[in-house]
């Protein structure tokens, strides 16, 4: 009998099973096929948020609830295979999160990390362990795990920005906590750009011991790393499947950003008809620039500029573009890795 085939009921077996569930068993083998899968087998599906619905709604929301009445005014992007969970896949969590002008996010703290991809801004800031920052378009800002952080908005504009957390995760594990600080804003102890001046000019501390498993540089500008595609482009052959992606790194150990969450930005440049490809980190992507396609397994997903758009796990992907298109994503991937799971398919194969 192989994995994808059940033993054949009988009347006495039912009655078997049956005399067994009041005390809290089952048979392995009567459940088998359906938790060892042969391949991934997820309710996760391909599906996009067109930005412009979900920020015409944000400031739908806006006119009915402050930003410090909700503590964060965000609507959650949940997979519509996974309704009532507030996943995007399986092991993550996405949401939108809006600061209208004057307002400020109150300082809080939990056992989950979080990125911030920024969608909209002329005068946002975040603050992250007494270090402030400015938000800029395209910018990949990290909230480590168990630091205090609050957002506010200086403009005369709204705010918006994409909110990827590890939720899934912590909360499978039963690992979560969280409290408030009681204050709107935290103390900043820190000059802006402290961070960056210490950890990003591929120098260290003399004496610095690693602390954390997330990145000392919690703020990495778009307009550095767009600058370094920009750069590949002239010298770096084009990835059939990838075109030109690179990852954001822990300049310590140069691993991933964040643990449990991991982030690429890549480069597709124009008339890109990109060959197939499958892995297990089911991923969400953020369009930063141009318009393109995605062809997931047999769905089609056209996206432009701060569309949000998911690939589930095990499902064949190829990109095609007109012109050039810039591409944010994130996934699971170095849970995976660490544990040994991770796997990825190239090719019709």
């Amino acid at each position: 009998m192989s994995l994808t085939e059940k033993p054949q009921e009988t009347p006495e077996r039912q009655a078997f099973y049956d005399a067994i569930e009041p005390e809290s068993m089952r048979a392995l083998w009567s459940v088998m096929s359906g938790i060892i899968t042969p391949e991934p087998k997820s309710d996760c599906r391909p599906f996009k948020w067109s930005f412009a619905s979900v920020r015409a709604r944000l400031l739908e929301a806006a006119d009915l609830i402050t930003a410090r009445e909700a503590e964060r005014r965000v609507l959650i992007l949940e997979n519509p295979g996974l309704k009532g969970t507030s996943k995007v896949t399986t092991s993550l969590y996405a949401g939108i999160q809006c600061v209208m002008p004057g307002e400020v996010a109150p300082a809080h703290r939990h056992t989950q990390s979080a990125l911030r991809f920024v969608l909209e801004s002329s005068g946002g800031f975040t603050a992250v362990a007494g270090e402030k920052t400015e938000m800029a378009f395209g910018d990949f800002v990290i909230t480590p795990n168990w630091e205090w952080h609050d957002h506010g908005n200086d403009s005369d504009a709204p705010i918006f920005w994409l909110d990827g957390l590890d939720i899934p995760v912590v909360q499978f594990l039963d690992a979560s906590f969280a409290e408030g600080l009681g204050e709107d804003q935290q103390e900043i102890t820190r000059p802006m750009g402290d961070s960056a001046a210490r950890f990003g000019a591929n120098m260290l501390p003399l004496g610095y011991e690693k602390a954390a498993p997330t990145s000392p540089i919690f703020n990495y500008p778009y307009a550095r790393s767009r600058e370094a595609l920009e750069r590949m482009r002239r010298t770096e052959a084009w990835d059939p499947a990838h075109g030109l992606k690179m990852r954001y790194v822990n300049p310590v150990d140069g691993g991933w950003a964040m643990p449990t969450i991991g982030t690429c930005l890549q480069l597709l440049p124009g008339g890109f008809d990109g060959a197939p490809y499958r892995s297990t980190d089911a991923t969400v992507y953020v369009g930063a620039e141009g318009n393109g396609r995605a062809l997931v397994g047999d769905q089609r997903i056209d996206f432009g500029p701060r569309d949000v758009f998911v690939v589930p796990s095990w499902h064949e992907l190829r990109f095609e573009t007109a012109g050039d298109v810039v591409l944010f994503s994130y996934s699971d991937r170095p849970i995976q890795e660490k544990l040994g799971l991770f796997r990825e398919r190239r090719g019709n194969q």
